[in-house]
């Protein structure tokens, strides 16, 4: 009997994971369906490449600021959970440890067990065990701004750089259609990889992004037929 099994979970992945699936996943939408539009709306080449490197800028520091702001505010809130708690813990310990054991008991202990377990881990980490079971923040789950801007920020960079990098060099006469099929191309990758790797099916989540990103660059690319303005 193995005695040292260990479960290889991956919740730990989700913050950092969900910024760089997503940066990268609008960084390649946004931008080539940027490109195509404007490819469509037959602007020259160097008009092209301007309009997608304008993109890839604001849309990298649009990502980090947006992720930034949007995980400061959940940490804001953590912090101030905590803090309520820990005055709580201070004003009424006793009450604290209570309301601890009844949590437990709820989840299936019976009530002797739950006031030992209550009262243990109250000895050990009080703040800690009220922030796990009672408000839900563990130090994997927790929010990280900066980690979140970075991540969204060099992701989508380096999602637009393909597309970017497609326009520039591929024909002229071949550009609406080698940038979009590149772009599903990387898409059903990224899709596939980010679904795995958090433990769904490939398949699924290919199809999905694959599917939005297909329509967000035809709806561009018919904007751009159908107003024709030459930059």
């Amino acid at each position: 009997m193995n005695l040292h099994h260990k479960e290889h979970h991956r919740t730990h992945r989700s913050g950092w994971l969900r910024a760089a699936v997503l940066g990268a996943n609008d960084g390649i939408v946004s931008t080539a369906s940027l490109i195509v539009g404007v490819a469509a709306a037959e602007a020259s080449r160097g008009s092209i490449l301007l309009a997608g490197t304008a993109g890839l800028v604001a849309g990298a520091l649009s990502m980090a600021a947006g992720e930034y702001v949007s995980v400061k505010s959940q940490e804001d809130t953590e912090r101030a959970d905590l803090k309520m708690e820990s005055s709580a813990l201070a004003d009424n310990h006793d009450g604290e440890e209570k309301e601890l054991a009844a949590i437990y008991r709820e989840r299936g202990l019976d009530e002797e067990l739950a006031a030992e377990v209550a009262r243990q881990l109250m000895r050990h980490d009080a703040l800690g065990a009220h922030a796990r079971d009672e408000i839900g923040i563990t130090s994997e789950l927790s929010a990280r701004p900066i980690q979140a801007a970075v991540w969204s920020a060099v992701a989508f960079s380096l999602g637009a750089a393909v597309p970017l990098a497609t326009a520039t060099f591929a024909p002229a006469a071949s550009l609406l259609w080698f940038v979009p099929t590149l772009a599903i191309c990387l898409l059903a990758a990224l899709g596939g990889t980010a679904a795995a790797a958090g433990g769904a099916p490939a398949l699924r989540g290919a199809v999905r992004v694959c599917f939005w990103g297909s329509l967000a660059m035809g709806l561009t690319a018919l904007v751009g037929k159908l107003f024709e303005v030459v930059v």
